[in-house]
């Protein structure tokens, strides 16, 4: 049976060197490969006259197939070829086995010869099962591989459509926010705009009493002169007296004038988004009239009942003064906007009411505590309809022209993400609406 051992032997150099016919090394194999498939042929003549018997030379081509394997084995430019090299293990064992016991009990070997050849004939069938099986496995890892590169490919494309698609959108999330801030600049405007008329009223008071008192004063000085000049001391500390009254009372609406052009400077700039303890009724006041006197100087047939209802013992509150003075002037131009709306169409019997209160509300278990400022009105309410959508950005209920629709989105970003509040609605269709702001102490 030591045919079938050379024959395999002759085939594994043939099917080496075709597996090798476009790969680099061919050029390097294919003159050895081919000589010693053939030298193969020709020991299996030569060698049959050389040793004694069939069994010694079955045995000697055994141990050449397997140190042929050992060789290609151990050759790195055959790394690839392993599940065929190995495949030949199983012939090489069942050759020198039958070989073997037939040199040493031929009787045995005899009895049992059909199952040795059937070995035999198995180990060199298995070669080419082995075989077909590998080159299948080779073509399915082939296809493998070639799907993975195309995969790897609609990768790259699509990493790259991403990457494109991501840069485009961080470009369009830069121009948004530039659009946001420019809008929200306007917003701020628009507000201030609609406080100028409020400030022309609210600072021409204050201007007023300082003419006044400083008329006043420029006659008692003549008179203290006039006394002075006669030697009536007591009469001219008297009306020195009154001088200082008068002097204070400058003062006092000088002071008056002030704050309210810095309070509308510090409302038209930037905001510092730094927190700071603020009197949260000053500012309720102050922007509360601002904004009636503000929509009285467009319709001065429009007058409504004013109603402050602030708690003195409320606290200095942590907060962004100008941001939360914008919410709180965005709440009261809506409500006398409401209120006029409604009297333009309710008649002689229907009287305007705006109210703004304020209040400490104590810390319980649910509820840290902090302070609660309502602003309620008696206008025409808000419809069930779009109570959800008011706070959204753009929405608005006025007319073309009258209303940026960012006011209370604006309102809602400054008392809920930036100073951690809460700000709810309540209202009735045709009844009027309240809005209820809390805001943390601490």
């Amino acid at each position: 049976m030591y045919f079938f051992t050379f024959l395999a032997i002759f085939l594994l150099f043939h099917r080496l060197r075709k597996s090798l016919k476009f790969s680099p090394i061919y050029g390097q194999w294919n003159i050895p490969l081919n000589v010693a498939a053939w030298v193969t042929v020709g020991l299996a003549f030569v060698l049959d006259d050389v040793f004694p018997s069939d069994e010694v030379e079955g045995i000697a081509a055994a141990l050449l197939l397997m140190g042929i394997i050992e060789y290609f084995k151990k050759n790195e430019d055959f790394k690839s070829f392993d599940v065929m090299l190995n495949a030949h293990y199983p012939l090489v064992i069942a050759a020198v086995l039958a070989d073997t016991t037939e040199l040493i009990n031929e009787k045995f070997y005899d009895r049992y010869n059909n199952f040795f050849e059937s070995a035999q004939l198995a180990a060199f069938a298995w070669i080419f099962i082995r075989i077909a099986t590998s080159k299948k496995q080779q073509s399915e890892l082939k296809r493998i591989n070639e799907r993975k590169e195309e995969l790897e490919i609609l990768v790259a494309e699509r990493t790259t459509e991403i990457t494109k698609q991501r840069n485009e959108l961080q470009e369009t999330v830069k121009e948004l926010k530039a659009t946001q801030a420019q809008l929200i600049q306007q917003e701020k405007l628009a507000s201030l705009g609609e406080l100028t008329a409020g400030i022309a009223h609210e600072i021409q008071n204050p201007l007023n009493f300082v003419n006044n008192f400083s008329e006043v004063s420029m006659e008692l000085i003549e008179e203290m002169e006039e006394e002075i000049a006669k030697g009536d001391i007591e009469e001219a500390q008297a009306i020195a007296g009154d001088i200082k009254q008068n002097l204070e009372k400058i003062r006092h609406h000088g002071k008056r004038a002030d704050g309210i052009v810095k309070g509308m400077l510090q409302h038209s700039r930037a905001s510092s988004n730094v927190k700071e303890p603020t009197n949260l009724n000053t500012i309720a006041d102050e922007y509360f009239r601002l904004a009636y006197h503000g929509l009285r100087a467009k319709d001065k047939s429009f007058n409504a009942e004013l109603v402050s209802n602030l708690d003195p013992a409320l606290p200095m509150i942590s907060m962004v003064s100008q941001d939360v003075g914008r919410v709180l002037l965005n709440l009261f131009t809506n409500a006398f906007y409401s209120v006029h709306q409604k009297q333009k169409t309710a008649g002689a019997d229907f009287k305007p009411l705006v109210e703004v209160s304020t209040k400490l509300i104590p810390p319980s278990l649910k509820y840290t505590g902090g302070a609660e400022i309502v602003v309620r009105d008696n206008g025409t309410g808000i419809p069930d309809a779009i109570k959800d959508k008011i706070m959204q950005p753009f929405f608005t209920t006025k007319p073309a022209g009258e209303g940026t629709g960012l006011g209370l989105s604006l309102s809602y970003d400054i008392i809920v993400k930036t100073h951690k509040g809460t700000i709810n609605i309540n209202s009735k269709e045709g009844e009027g609406a309240e809005f209820i702001i809390t805001l943390p102490i601490h």
